[in-house]
Protein backbone atom coordinates (compact mmCIF):
# COMPACT_ATOMS: atom_id res chain seq x y z
CA UNK A 1 0.00 0.00 0.00
CA UNK A 2 0.93 3.64 -0.17
CA UNK A 3 2.63 4.90 2.42
CA UNK A 4 0.73 7.40 4.96
CA UNK A 5 1.89 10.47 4.56
CA UNK A 6 -1.37 12.57 6.53
CA UNK A 7 -2.49 10.56 9.62
CA UNK A 8 -5.68 11.78 12.09
CA UNK A 9 -5.30 10.47 15.69
CA UNK A 10 -8.81 9.85 18.11
CA UNK A 11 -7.63 9.17 21.15
CA UNK A 12 -10.56 7.84 24.21
CA UNK A 13 -9.10 9.45 27.66
CA UNK A 14 -11.24 7.18 29.49
CA UNK A 15 -8.95 4.09 28.53
CA UNK A 16 -6.19 3.14 30.90
CA UNK A 17 -2.76 4.02 28.69
CA UNK A 18 -4.51 5.61 25.71
CA UNK A 19 -2.81 9.25 26.05
CA UNK A 20 0.66 7.67 27.08
CA UNK A 21 0.19 5.37 23.55
CA UNK A 22 -1.18 8.23 21.46
CA UNK A 23 2.17 10.57 22.56
CA UNK A 24 4.16 7.36 21.91
CA UNK A 25 2.87 7.05 18.53
CA UNK A 26 2.80 10.60 17.50
CA UNK A 27 6.32 10.50 18.09
CA UNK A 28 7.10 7.58 15.65
CA UNK A 29 4.65 9.63 13.31
CA UNK A 30 7.00 12.83 13.34
CA UNK A 31 10.20 10.95 13.30
CA UNK A 32 8.58 9.21 10.03
CA UNK A 33 7.67 12.62 8.54
CA UNK A 34 3.73 12.13 8.96
CA UNK A 35 1.95 15.13 9.53
CA UNK A 36 -0.99 14.52 12.20
CA UNK A 37 -3.74 16.07 14.06
CA UNK A 38 -5.32 14.55 17.29
CA UNK A 39 -8.54 14.76 19.23
CA UNK A 40 -10.61 13.20 22.37
CA UNK A 41 -13.87 13.79 20.59
CA UNK A 42 -15.66 10.61 19.23
CA UNK A 43 -17.88 10.12 17.32
CA UNK A 44 -15.38 12.78 15.55
CA UNK A 45 -16.92 16.29 13.85
CA UNK A 46 -18.35 15.83 10.58
CA UNK A 47 -15.41 16.55 8.11
CA UNK A 48 -12.44 16.02 10.68
CA UNK A 49 -10.83 13.13 8.42
CA UNK A 50 -11.31 14.94 5.32
CA UNK A 51 -7.90 14.95 3.42
CA UNK A 52 -5.53 12.42 5.16
CA UNK A 53 -4.74 9.56 4.20
CA UNK A 54 -5.69 7.24 7.45
CA UNK A 55 -7.22 7.84 11.07
CA UNK A 56 -5.18 5.75 14.16
CA UNK A 57 -8.12 5.03 16.48
CA UNK A 58 -6.77 4.46 20.35
CA UNK A 59 -9.33 2.57 22.37
CA UNK A 60 -11.71 -0.20 22.72
CA UNK A 61 -14.48 -1.13 19.44
CA UNK A 62 -16.48 1.67 20.97
CA UNK A 63 -14.57 4.20 20.39
CA UNK A 64 -13.92 2.95 16.49
CA UNK A 65 -17.18 2.54 16.00
CA UNK A 66 -17.61 6.29 16.91
CA UNK A 67 -15.54 7.17 13.98
CA UNK A 68 -16.55 4.51 11.51
CA UNK A 69 -19.21 6.57 9.84
CA UNK A 70 -16.79 9.51 9.07
CA UNK A 71 -14.48 7.28 8.06
CA UNK A 72 -16.12 5.21 5.80
CA UNK A 73 -17.61 8.60 4.12
CA UNK A 74 -14.33 10.27 4.07
CA UNK A 75 -13.29 7.02 2.41
CA UNK A 76 -10.41 7.14 4.88
CA UNK A 77 -9.09 4.27 6.44
CA UNK A 78 -9.11 2.75 10.48
CA UNK A 79 -6.14 2.11 12.31
CA UNK A 80 -7.42 0.39 14.93
CA UNK A 81 -4.73 0.11 18.55
CA UNK A 82 -7.14 -1.77 21.19
CA UNK A 83 -7.13 -0.19 24.56
CA UNK A 84 -10.53 -2.03 25.50
CA UNK A 85 -10.74 -5.75 26.38
CA UNK A 86 -11.99 -7.69 23.84
CA UNK A 87 -11.22 -5.92 20.80
CA UNK A 88 -11.93 -7.25 17.50
CA UNK A 89 -11.88 -4.65 15.48
CA UNK A 90 -8.95 -2.84 16.87
CA UNK A 91 -6.70 -5.50 15.70
CA UNK A 92 -3.64 -3.72 17.18
CA UNK A 93 -2.55 -4.80 20.26
CA UNK A 94 -1.60 -1.82 22.67
CA UNK A 95 2.13 -3.69 23.06
CA UNK A 96 2.68 -4.09 19.27
CA UNK A 97 2.19 -1.08 17.68
CA UNK A 98 4.90 0.90 19.31
CA UNK A 99 7.47 -1.26 17.25
CA UNK A 100 4.98 -2.27 14.24
CA UNK A 101 4.07 1.60 13.33
CA UNK A 102 6.62 2.70 11.55
CA UNK A 103 6.43 0.17 9.02
CA UNK A 104 2.98 -0.16 8.99
CA UNK A 105 3.29 4.05 8.03
CA UNK A 106 5.59 3.25 5.51
CA UNK A 107 2.84 1.09 3.82
CA UNK A 108 3.41 -2.46 5.29
CA UNK A 109 -0.52 -3.27 5.83
CA UNK A 110 -3.51 -4.44 3.78
CA UNK A 111 -7.10 -2.93 3.64
CA UNK A 112 -10.78 -4.98 4.79
CA UNK A 113 -13.51 -2.58 3.17
CA UNK A 114 -15.84 -3.98 5.56
CA UNK A 115 -19.78 -3.21 4.78
CA UNK A 116 -21.85 -1.55 6.57
CA UNK A 117 -25.87 -1.39 7.04
CA UNK A 118 -27.64 1.75 6.08
CA UNK A 119 -31.57 2.21 8.44
CA UNK A 120 -34.02 4.24 7.81
CA UNK A 121 -36.97 5.05 9.76
CA UNK A 122 -38.83 7.72 7.90
CA UNK A 123 -38.29 10.14 5.31
CA UNK A 124 -34.69 12.00 5.21
CA UNK A 125 -34.18 10.22 8.97
CA UNK A 126 -31.60 7.36 8.46
CA UNK A 127 -27.95 6.44 9.53
CA UNK A 128 -24.80 3.96 9.22
CA UNK A 129 -23.68 1.34 11.41
CA UNK A 130 -20.83 -0.82 10.59
CA UNK A 131 -22.37 -3.66 13.53
CA UNK A 132 -25.52 -4.22 14.29
CA UNK A 133 -29.21 -2.61 14.10
CA UNK A 134 -31.20 -3.23 17.36
CA UNK A 135 -35.16 -2.32 17.37
CA UNK A 136 -36.92 -3.10 20.46
CA UNK A 137 -39.62 -1.40 22.48
CA UNK A 138 -38.29 1.96 24.33
CA UNK A 139 -39.25 -0.08 27.42
CA UNK A 140 -36.84 -2.17 28.30
CA UNK A 141 -38.92 -5.13 30.22
CA UNK A 142 -41.92 -4.74 27.41
CA UNK A 143 -42.57 -7.46 24.88
CA UNK A 144 -42.88 -6.36 21.16
CA UNK A 145 -44.72 -7.64 18.17
CA UNK A 146 -42.86 -7.09 14.83
CA UNK A 147 -43.65 -7.56 11.36
CA UNK A 148 -40.73 -8.45 9.13
CA UNK A 149 -40.57 -8.35 4.97
CA UNK A 150 -37.87 -9.23 3.01
CA UNK A 151 -37.97 -7.79 -0.51
CA UNK A 152 -42.05 -6.99 0.31
CA UNK A 153 -42.49 -10.65 0.94
CA UNK A 154 -43.51 -11.29 4.57
CA UNK A 155 -40.84 -13.43 6.33
CA UNK A 156 -43.03 -13.76 9.80
CA UNK A 157 -44.45 -11.83 12.61
CA UNK A 158 -41.94 -12.25 15.67
CA UNK A 159 -42.82 -11.75 19.38
CA UNK A 160 -40.02 -11.45 21.40
CA UNK A 161 -37.53 -8.67 23.04
CA UNK A 162 -35.89 -7.29 19.75
CA UNK A 163 -34.48 -7.87 16.78
CA UNK A 164 -30.70 -7.40 15.87
CA UNK A 165 -29.70 -6.97 12.29
CA UNK A 166 -26.21 -7.86 12.08
CA UNK A 167 -23.52 -7.06 9.50
CA UNK A 168 -20.78 -9.52 9.38
CA UNK A 169 -18.44 -7.38 10.93
CA UNK A 170 -21.01 -7.31 14.01
CA UNK A 171 -21.52 -10.80 13.79
CA UNK A 172 -19.48 -11.36 16.89
CA UNK A 173 -21.22 -8.74 18.84
CA UNK A 174 -24.66 -8.69 20.37
CA UNK A 175 -25.39 -11.16 17.68
CA UNK A 176 -23.50 -13.92 18.87
CA UNK A 177 -24.69 -12.69 22.57
CA UNK A 178 -27.82 -13.77 21.15
CA UNK A 179 -27.48 -17.24 19.64
CA UNK A 180 -26.69 -15.93 16.02
CA UNK A 181 -24.22 -16.79 13.77
CA UNK A 182 -20.06 -16.17 12.84
CA UNK A 183 -19.74 -14.76 10.05
CA UNK A 184 -17.10 -14.00 7.67
CA UNK A 185 -16.47 -10.32 7.05
CA UNK A 186 -16.20 -10.86 3.69
CA UNK A 187 -19.51 -12.33 3.30
CA UNK A 188 -22.40 -10.25 1.69
CA UNK A 189 -25.36 -11.11 3.69
CA UNK A 190 -27.19 -9.64 6.93
CA UNK A 191 -28.02 -11.89 9.57
CA UNK A 192 -31.76 -10.78 11.77
CA UNK A 193 -31.75 -12.42 15.19
CA UNK A 194 -34.43 -12.72 17.55
CA UNK A 195 -33.78 -11.84 21.19
CA UNK A 196 -35.40 -14.23 23.51
CA UNK A 197 -38.70 -15.44 20.89
CA UNK A 198 -41.59 -17.17 22.19
CA UNK A 199 -41.34 -19.20 19.89
CA UNK A 200 -38.79 -21.98 19.97
CA UNK A 201 -38.18 -22.58 16.40
CA UNK A 202 -37.59 -18.55 15.73
CA UNK A 203 -34.11 -18.35 15.08
CA UNK A 204 -31.20 -16.11 13.08
CA UNK A 205 -32.18 -15.87 9.33
CA UNK A 206 -29.60 -15.00 6.77
CA UNK A 207 -30.49 -12.67 4.24
CA UNK A 208 -28.46 -11.83 0.47
CA UNK A 209 -26.36 -8.63 0.11
CA UNK A 210 -29.63 -7.26 -2.03
CA UNK A 211 -32.52 -7.43 0.49
CA UNK A 212 -34.25 -4.58 1.30
CA UNK A 213 -35.82 -5.50 4.68
CA UNK A 214 -38.89 -3.62 6.29
CA UNK A 215 -39.61 -4.00 9.92
CA UNK A 216 -43.41 -2.93 11.21
CA UNK A 217 -44.17 -2.33 14.74
CA UNK A 218 -47.49 -4.34 15.54
CA UNK A 219 -47.40 -3.50 19.45
CA UNK A 220 -50.39 -1.46 20.42
CA UNK A 221 -50.03 1.72 22.47
CA UNK A 222 -45.91 0.23 21.83
CA UNK A 223 -42.96 3.24 20.43
CA UNK A 224 -39.63 1.47 19.30
CA UNK A 225 -36.11 2.30 19.94
CA UNK A 226 -33.49 1.73 17.45
CA UNK A 227 -30.04 1.70 17.79
CA UNK A 228 -26.94 1.91 15.56
CA UNK A 229 -23.85 0.23 16.73
CA UNK A 230 -25.48 0.30 20.82
CA UNK A 231 -24.22 4.33 20.43
CA UNK A 232 -26.93 6.16 18.68
CA UNK A 233 -30.77 6.02 18.80
CA UNK A 234 -33.10 7.11 15.99
CA UNK A 235 -36.44 8.33 16.04
CA UNK A 236 -39.48 6.22 14.70
CA UNK A 237 -43.35 7.17 14.52
CA UNK A 238 -45.72 5.48 15.32
CA UNK A 239 -46.73 4.07 12.23
CA UNK A 240 -43.48 4.58 10.34
CA UNK A 241 -41.91 1.28 9.35
CA UNK A 242 -38.17 0.35 9.41
CA UNK A 243 -36.09 -0.03 6.42
CA UNK A 244 -32.51 -1.94 6.54
CA UNK A 245 -30.17 -2.77 3.85
CA UNK A 246 -26.54 -2.67 2.75
CA UNK A 247 -25.14 0.35 2.32
CA UNK A 248 -22.97 1.05 -0.72
CA UNK A 249 -20.34 2.93 1.36
CA UNK A 250 -17.78 0.42 2.77
CA UNK A 251 -15.32 1.15 5.76
CA UNK A 252 -11.67 0.73 5.04
CA UNK A 253 -10.10 -1.07 8.09
CA UNK A 254 -7.02 -1.23 7.97
CA UNK A 255 -4.76 -4.90 8.66
CA UNK A 256 -0.96 -6.13 9.35
CA UNK A 257 -0.45 -7.65 6.12
CA UNK A 258 -0.27 -11.28 7.96
CA UNK A 259 -3.93 -10.90 9.17
CA UNK A 260 -6.06 -13.79 9.10
CA UNK A 261 -9.64 -13.26 10.25
CA UNK A 262 -9.68 -17.15 12.15
CA UNK A 263 -6.73 -16.48 14.01
CA UNK A 264 -8.23 -13.09 15.51
CA UNK A 265 -11.63 -15.47 16.03
CA UNK A 266 -9.52 -18.20 17.65
CA UNK A 267 -7.54 -15.42 20.22
CA UNK A 268 -10.35 -13.47 21.15
CA UNK A 269 -13.35 -16.36 21.83
CA UNK A 270 -10.79 -18.93 23.24
CA UNK A 271 -11.03 -21.53 20.68
CA UNK A 272 -8.67 -23.94 21.85
CA UNK A 273 -9.77 -26.92 19.79
CA UNK A 274 -9.06 -29.23 22.88
CA UNK A 275 -11.09 -32.10 23.78
CA UNK A 276 -13.55 -32.22 26.67
CA UNK A 277 -13.08 -34.51 29.91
Amino acid sequence: MKPIRKLAFVVNEEKSGAPELASTLITVAKKSGVKYKQTKRFPVPKGYLEGFDACCVIGGDGTLLGVAREAARAKVPIIGVNRGSLGFLTTFSAEESPAQFADLLSGNFTIDHRAMLDCSTGPGTHDLALNDVLIKDQINSRIVHLEVFANNELVTRYTCDGLIFSSPTGSTAYNLSAGGPLIHPDAAVISMTPICPHTLSNRAIIFQEKVKLRVHNRTENSRLLVAMDGQRNLKVGMDSPIEITISKLRLPLVQRADYSHFSVVRTKLKWTGGLVD
